[in-house]
This record gives structure tokens, C-alpha cells and sequence, in this order.
């Protein structure tokens, strides 16, 4: 079963550790009764989770993207509602569990891509509902195959194809043999298949060379006009700082509708689903979130992969958690 739950404030009440003097933004944040219901809230930002791994499994990643949601929940409803976060602004909708039956360790690929499948149609389906209310949907969990549905719905909402910016250490642009964490962007552009596109122009910054297949980047080659990619060695350039080399790769889809993917791999030694010792670091990425926030054609935040373990969720909740107000507070003052 794939199963929106809606949040109420009531089972929150025993994560929100309560201070005198102090309100948390657990306690502010506006709810809802039914997705339907989210037009009529005043908030702008709504925030739901995406508690799955089948996507991450099915593309041969180490499984735990699933418990990001809860690792995020439990610090993010204890942050100070301050002048600098107002959960007024924020809708926190709830989250999408995947409970299929007869899924086993030993389960063939092929068939997780099944299941993924399923995921792609209520991802879109919530996201769709949130952007035709003139919303922003931030999506928090699971693996990178929720990049489709965020494009999907969003493409769908709005009526015409979107640009993405991918911050991420792979380009997720695999063959489509069947679904997993690692072709989302491959559907979506549906470059066999234009008419069934929901993806026009793709930019991933952070890219590593040595875990690219060649074939990809002869497909970059041969659609130079909608693909382009920025190696994380590149960034090392002394002469133009890093923030400056990302602001120039996001002009070629900030001029139009687009959204932005932050998959965790992309950070060094993030715990996500494919952890590396070499890439951007943390507070680099939060600038680069700042940035893109404040362009004013920017429809959706989804941070993927994010993978906590028991001993590092409260870590990882923290580093979401400044993701989504860095976010906010610029998307927000634009």
C-alpha cells in the first residue's frame, strides 16, 4: 500500500520539547485535514515526506532513505519560531509510506521498479495538488526516483514542461529499462518520446567523473541545448569561487519554471545511500539553496538520499532542517 498520512498537530505533541519562554516551530506550523484542503491555508511552503527506499534498492543502493522523513520531523518541530522562522508560513502536510506486500531481500529488481512505478503516481499526484494551489511543495526522503514525480506533478500543474537543477554527485540519467533511483531524469526528459516529457532543460553541478558511464556523456554531446553538467573538480578553480561558478550554472534553467533536486550524495560524508569522502561541502550547498531559492521562477525543493542511521538521525534532521529555513527564509524574501 502507498499511503498518504496527514499530519496533526496532536502527534506531535510528545516530539515538541516544550520550553518555558521559548515557542518552537512545532507549534506554530499550520496543518490540514485532507490534501484538498491545502487551499485553504495561508501558508506558501508546504512540507511533506517521502518514507521509501525501493527506488534506492531497486537502482543496487544501501537502503535507510526511508527514515529520513522521521529523522527531519524530529528536529525540525523543535527549531525556535523566531523573526527568522515563522511556521505560520509553513503547511506540514504529513508523509507517503510504501508497505507493498511479498517484497523480499532477494525480491528482483525489475520488480522494486514496479513498486517505484506506484511511487511516481502519488508523488506526482500530491505534488500537482499543491503547485495548482500556488503553493511550493518541499519534499523531504526517499531516493532520487522522486525527481519523476516532483517533475511530473509540477509539468502537470502548470500545464508545460520545467527545467531542474540537480545538485548531485551523479546525473541519475540511466537507461529506462525499468524504474529505480538512478533514471528519473531519463523519464522525464522521455527524449525517445517528446510528447510524453515532462522535463525540458537539466543542469547537474557536483558531477563526479569517475561514477559517470560514458554513454551519458556522449548523450550530453548530443543534447548540448538541454543538458549540461559541472564536474565537482571543476569547483576547485582558485580563480572564481564556488558560489559564483553555481550561480552561473543555474542561469541556463533559473529563465524559465524550474525546480531544485539536492540529492545528499553530493556532500561529503553526508550519511546518504551512496556516502562519499569527496565532494561539496555542507555550507557551500547552503549557499548554493540560498541562491536558487531567491530566483523567482523556482516551483520545489526535494532533498534525496539522505540516509541516517540510529546514530546519526539527529545530525542529518539538523542538516535538512537548515536546508528547508535557508530555503524558505530566501524564496521567502524574494
Amino acid at each position: 500500500m502507498i499511503q498518504l498520512h496527514i499530519q496533526s498537530q496532536e502527534t506531535l505533541e510528545e516530539i515538541i520539547s516544550k520550553r518555558d519562554g521559548e515557542t518552537k516551530i512545532g507549534e506554530k506550523l499550520q496543518y490540514c485535514y485532507s490534501l484538498e484542503a491545502i487551499e485553504q491555508s495561508s501558508a506558501k511552503y508546504v512540507i511533506f515526506g517521502i518514507a521509501e527506499d525501493y527506488g534506492v534498492r531497486a537502482n543496487y543502493g544501501k537502503r535507510g532513505t526511508a527514515n529520513a522523513w522521521d529523522a527531519f520531523l524530529k528536529t525540525f518541530v523543535n527549531i525556535q519560531e523566531n523573526d527568522y522562522n515563522k511556521g505560520e508560513d509553513m503547511l506540514l502536510l504529513g508523509y507517503i509510506s510504501v508497505t507493498p506486500d511479498d517484497i523480499k531481500y532477494t525480491t528482483p529488481k525489475p520488480i522494486l521498479g514496479d513498486v517505484v512505478k506506484r511511487i511516481d503516481k502519488k508523488v506526482a499526484y500530491i505534488v500537482q495538488a499543491i503547485v495548482a494551489t500556488g503553493k511550493i511543495p518541499i519534499i523531504i526522503g526517499g531516493g532520487h526516483n522522486n525527481a519523476y514525480g516532483n517533475i511530473t506533478g509540477t509539468s502537470q500543474a502548470l500545464g508545460s514542461t520545467i527545467n531542474v537543477m540537480n545538485i548531485d554527485a551523479h546525473t541519475d540519467l540511466r537507461t529506462t529499462d525499468y524504474r529505480h533511483s538512478g533514471n528519473g531524469f531519463s523519464y522525464a526528459l522521455s527524449l525517445d518520446t517528446p510528447e510524453n516529457a515532462s522535463l525540458n532543460k537539466y543542469t547537474v553541478f557536483g558531477l563526479h567523473k569517475n561514477y559517470t558511464p560514458q554513454y551519458i556523456f556522449d548523450l550530453f554531446k548530443k543534447h548540448k541545448n538541454r543538458l549540461q553538467y559541472h564536474f565537482l573538480e571543476d569547483t576547485w578553480e582558485v580563480d572564481t569561487p564556488i558560489a559564483q561558478q553555481y550561480a552561473k550554472a543555474l542561469q541556463f534553467v533559473s529563465q524559465e519554471t524550474f525546480g531544485l533536486e539536492l540529492d545528499c550524495d553530493a556532500i561529503t560524508n553526508f550519511p546518504s545511500s551512496a556516502r562519499t569522502p569527496s565532494g561539496l561541502y555542507l555550507n557551500d550547498v547552503r549557499q548554493f539553496i540560498m541562491h536558487t531559492a531567491s530566483q523567482k521562477n523556482c516551483r520545489y525543493f526535494h532533498i534525496c538520499e539522505a540516509s541516517p542511521g540510529r546514530k546519526k538521525a539527529g545530525q542529518v534532521g539538523k542538516a535538512i532542517s537548515y536546508f528547508v529555513t535557508d530555503f524558505i527564509r530566501s524564496h521567502h524574501a524574494d
